[in-house]
């Protein structure tokens, strides 16, 4: 698996795009370490896109909702878009909804962020 991690709004949003596969191996230990560096150097905007991951398992997950209460104790935010059909029917099963800010597109979560400082 690949990680894509790029920063937009002028590198205030960290945008994380994992590709393939979550399922607690390597891939998962990627995904951790990146939310890890990006906290450590300060960054309080994350966005997860999962347009590209084809399968998550619960190991995923958790490190998902690590993602969201460590950037939480820092006072920052994760917010997850372009989750395909069945990664959100976990999400929503799993009542994940409600604690995840979810977002149909990147570009959407992107600006969510500007939009709650105003």
């Amino acid at each position: 698996m690949a990680l894509k991690v790029s920063k937009l709004a002028d590198g205030e949003v960290a945008v994380i795009e994992p590709k393939g596969e979550l399922i607690g191996g390597e891939e998962t230990d990627e995904l951790r370490s990146e939310v890890t560096k990006l906290s450590t150097d300060g960054n309080k905007k994350l966005v997860v896109d999962l347009g590209k991951t084809t399968y998550l398992n619960s190991t995923a997950i958790g490190v998902l909702i690590w993602a969201h209460t460590h950037y939480a104790k820092n006072g920052g935010e994760v917010k997850l878009a372009n989750l395909n059909k069945n990664i959100k029917n976990i999400f929503v099963v799993t009542k994940l909804t409600m604690v995840f800010d979810v977002r149909d597109t990147q570009i959407d979560a992107v600006a969510s962020f500007s939009k709650e400082k105003k």
